[in-house]
Formats: structure tokens, sequence, C-alpha cells
């Protein structure tokens, strides 16, 4: 037998074991992929241009199918804000939704990006944006 009968055959029985064992799928891992407390950092621009260097502190819950809840707590050396989020899971580990922010009356956009036990968010509304990366 050739090395590349060897491959072939290698390659041609993991996709029996796959297919007879099953592999996962996305959807059965979603759950261990976002819930729970996660922290971290990034950068902010203001809408006047000016950016600024946050921290936060994130938690998400299932709400349902593949929607999902968040609340943030961040802050920078010019403010401490809260912000919530309604996301919905739209691949293997990504998300998508609307953040709001209550108290300075801003609303945008949020995705989300997770890989293993990290997580890049980011965040578009009220004439600025921002980016982070969080670990669990």
């Amino acid at each position: 037998m050739t090395i590349i009968q060897c491959v072939r055959t290698t390659a041609l029985m993991l996709g029996l074991t796959l297919a007879v064992v099953g592999a996962p799928t996305w959807s059965a891992l979603a759950d261990t992929n976002i819930v729970g407390a996660w922290s971290g950092s990034g950068s902010l621009v203001l809408p006047s241009g000016a950016t600024e260097r946050a921290k936060c502190k994130v938690s998400f819950n299932k709400s349902g199918g593949k929607s999902y809840g968040m609340n943030a707590v961040c802050a920078s050396s010019s403010a401490k804000v809260a912000q919530t989020a309604m996301l919905a899971q739209v691949g293997p580990n990504r998300y998508v939704g609307e953040f709001t922010n209550a108290e300075f009356g801003v609303t945008g956009t949020i995705s989300l990006t997770v890989n293993g036990s990290n997580l890049s968010a980011n965040l578009q509304g009220g004439g600025g944006s921002a980016v982070f990366n969080l670990i669990r």
C-alpha cells in the first residue's frame, strides 16, 4: 500500500467513524460558548473622537432557543456605565444583537465572536464605538 493509499484509507475511516458515531453539532455546544461571567478590557471611541481604555464585567444568560441576554458594567477614566443587550446566535461562535445604555439613552448594535475562553465584542451606537476582549 502506497502512502497516498494509506492517507486515503485513513481519511475514509475517519469520515465513516464520524458518520457512525456522530460528530458534535455547534448547536449542541452553544450553551457552553457564551453563558456565564466574562471580564476584560478594550477601547472606546467617543462621539467626540476621543479614545479611552475601559474595563468590563459581563454576564450572559440563555433566554430561550438561540437567544441570550447580557448585563455589563464597564468603567473608563471618565465614567462607569451599565449596558444590557439581547443577542441571537447566528453561527457556531457568533452572536449579534442590540444593546441599550438606559442611563445615557444610547442604543446600538453588538456583535460577539467566541473562541474557547476568549470573547471579542464590537459595539456601535450613539455616535461612538467600542472593541473589547474578554475572558472567562
